[in-house]
């Protein structure tokens, strides 16, 4: 599954000017065409691994958009390199505008991976291939969709829907933004389709691949976010077969991937020189740490994606996730340096920059704690709900929480939430389904207001920006890329940046 679509080179001519004339009005003689390609089962399934592979990608950035707009992570502050002040370090400061390139590169990521799914799907439609291999690959590369569209919708609200191909390259230009609710229609209906065709679960040599379980998780998640409390209570009551890891690390060691609690995770692959490797550690260690973190000298980790202040007093004492998922500080020749960091991703590796780690997507702790939420949404905090968030604090070496009223469950469960999930891409979701643009941007204020005063990582001096952290109702999108509308003037601009 980890291999990403490979189309075999054809071999036809050998040698300087040996071949004739003819060939300056033929097709490309190295590549094979789509007419030759998409005729059996081996080419299918490469063209979904090519859509896989495009995971890769997606995620190796996602922290950007899912976790520095939230309260639970900040950055490693260089004083030195500016670079990143209008990119990648505005999600964290909430100085994000049309012109960021990290926005342009993501819209660009994902309409990329859907031209991919789309054009994989209308082939396979069309092809002789038996009903029953047609199936699966057709439920993955639905669910895949529905996942891009997942992302998408929450990040832009009205984005550009397409579930096929165009014909001409002129239509492009024609495309607009399509309402949240169609968008949403169609992330539910591709996930309903996809759901019948997944097996429960594949071969070992295939784990990894979207299973039955994995489309009824992101469905309830769908529904749970669009407020269809019931809905998600049913979907998520049909998510089987999947149990908790008894030791909570074991969610994210290289050693022990795509285990009992893995209803989905984007596939990595270090040790080798295959081009599969995650680099996470790096990325998250603190940037003056050199190989106190990471385990090998004479690099310069990104110190990114750093706890905040606030994240790590979310632990209870004796929350047995805290030392699993992050340090409040490193050791560098015998100093203490008092920088937090991830670890959720830091595990021994063989080469330099290529770590073996996978990414969790959705886990069924993810499972329980949003049934608890559906059900106490839907008619208060149950015993069943209580239930399914202690069997969770459970395994934390927590106490089970009891006598809670509604409003106290739902904060309590969000908490849970963020300390569960912690740096796996779910906080600025989930701040965003529970509450309005308005909660949202005060919510966000206040959490500013304390990193300015205590910044979590000292910034050698450098005050801050008048414009950091200062939020705003509009910022519960982010911008569509300019270039877009530059390219298409039928595409409008999210209110607020104009």
């Amino acid at each position: 599954m980890k291999n990403k679509l490979l189309i075999g080179t054809l071999l036809l001519c050998l040698g300087q000017f040996s071949c004739s004339d003819d060939l300056l009005v033929t097709t490309d003689p190295t590549r094979i065409g789509t007419d030759l390609f998409y005729k059996n089962e081996t080419q299918f399934l490469q063209a979904l691994n090519g859509v896989y592979g495009q995971l890769q990608g997606i995620t190796n950035a996602a922290y950007i958009f899912q976790e520095f707009p939230s309260d639970n992570t900040t950055l490693d502050f260089n004083p030195l390199d500016r670079g990143g002040a209008a990119g990648w370090e505005a999600f964290e400061f909430s100085t994000v505008n049309q012109g960021n390139g990290e926005i342009a590169n993501v819209w660009n990521l994902y309409y990329s991976a859907l031209y991919n799914t789309n054009y994989t799907l209308e082939k396979l439609a069309a092809s002789s291939l038996d009903a029953a291999v047609k199936a699966p690959i057709e439920g993955q590369l639905k669910f895949l969709r529905a996942y891009f569209y997942f992302h998408l919708v929450q990040y832009f609200g009205d984005v550009v829907l397409v579930t096929s191909t165009l014909d001409k390259p002129d239509k492009a230009f024609e495309l607009v933004r399509s309402p949240q609710a169609d968008v949403w229609a169609q992330i539910e209906k591709d996930l309903k389709e996809a759901v019948p065709l997944l097996p429960a679960t594949f071969p070992a040599s295939q784990l990894g691949r979207v299973t039955k379980g994995a489309a009824l998780g992101l469905l309830g998640k769908v529904y749970l976010t669009q407020k269809k409390y019931g809905d998600a209570v049913t979907t998520l009551k049909q998510v089987t077969g999947y149990t908790l890891n008894a030791v909570y690390s074991d969610n994210f060691n290289p050693a022990r991937k795509n285990g009992p609690e893995s209803l989905f995770e984007i596939q990595y692959q270090g040790g080798n020189d295959l081009g599969e490797w995650s680099t996470f550690a790096y990325v998250f260690a603190p940037r003056l740490s050199a190989g106190a973190v990471t385990g090998f000298a004479n690099t310069t980790p990104g110190g990114r994606n750093i706890p905040t202040s606030d994240m790590i007093a979310a632990y209870e004492p004796g929350d047995l996730r805290k030392d699993a998922s992050l340090k409040t500080s490193y050791t560098l020749n015998g100093t203490v340096v008092p920088i937090p960091y991830v670890t959720k991703f830091t595990y021994p590796h063989t080469i330099t920059g290529r770590t073996d780690n996978n990414w969790p997507v959705l886990r069924y702790a993810d499972v329980l704690l949003m049934l608890a939420e559906a059900i106490n949404e839907q008619s208060g905090p149950t015993a069943e709900a209580f239930g399914y968030v202690n069997q969770v604090r459970t395994r934390a070496g927590l106490k089970p929480l009891e006598g809670l009223d509604k409003a106290a469950f739902k904060a309590a469960v969000l908490k849970e939430r963020r300390v569960e999930l912690a740096f796996e891409n779910h906080r600025w979701f989930d701040l965003k389904r529970t509450m309005t643009p308005a909660e949202l941007a005060s919510f966000m204020n206040a959490h500013g207001a304390r990193e300015k005063a205590k910044p979590t990582v000292d910034r050698a001096g450098i005050a801050f920006n008048a414009l950091d952290y200062v939020y705003s109702d509009f910022e519960y999108f982010f911008p569509v890329p300019a270039p877009q509308i530059l390219i298409n003037s039928k595409l409008t601009q999210n209110a607020g940046y104009q």
